[in-house]
């Protein structure tokens, strides 16, 4: 039996994620991802059981991947301008170093592979975001919203932003760049909106 490389693992992974944001899922193939790679189509079923395997679990690692990095140094007890902010934070460093992953989790979003992903962010992800949700509300620190209505106001603003940075413009700018005073502004404007 052949056994793991590591290496060869994460590379065929990376080729995946590219492929399916360059292409979508329409033109991704076992094979093409192979010789994305340099490797057998038969190499790739040592890691995965077949298509379907492999799309389930790059989700659910990509997603876990990316919750671990909201989670830093966060604590679901902490006040709630201070765990607003360090997930912004941590989200804005994630986004910036993995756009292709986003992308990738973005495209998934819209399909049935995203079930998966969706139940294991509502047990791990959700259950700390929960607590902290409870904790701010009880402490008269967050008005008591509708789990998305929270979400909206919380979050969109920071990943709107980040679009226009990355795009390098914006709807009326030809050009913009994320800076330090905008990112404060707009989540001092999400604060006062989502405070008593």
């Amino acid at each position: 039996m052949r056994t793991r490389d590591e290496h060869k693992e994460q590379l065929i992974r990376q080729k995946a994620i590219e492929m399916i944001v360059k292409n979508g899922l329409d033109g991704f193939s076992m094979n093409k991802v192979a010789k994305a790679a340099g490797v057998s189509p038969a190499t790739l079923y040592i890691y995965f059981e077949d298509k379907e395997d492999f799309i389930t679990r790059l989700s659910l690692e990509t997603a876990q991947i990316m919750i671990t990095y909201s989670l830093k140094n966060f604590d679901a007890g902490m006040p709630f301008k201070t765990g607003l902010q360090i997930q912004w934070q941590n989200r804005l460093a994630y986004l910036a170093q993995n756009t292709l992953e986003m992308e990738f989790l973005e495209i998934m979003r819209y399909t049935s592979y995203y079930e998966k992903v969706t139940e294991m962010l509502t047990e791990s992800f959700g259950s700390t975001m929960g607590r902290f949700l409870k904790n701010a509300v009880a402490n008269g620190e967050l008005l008591e919203l509708p789990f998305e209505v929270y979400w909206s106001v919380a979050f969109a603003p920071l990943y709107q932003l980040f679009k226009f940075h990355n795009q390098g413009r914006s709807y009326v700018n030809s050009t913009f760049s994320l800076s330090d005073d905008l990112l404060n502004q707009t989540f001092n404007l999400v604060i006062k909106a989502l405070t008593p």
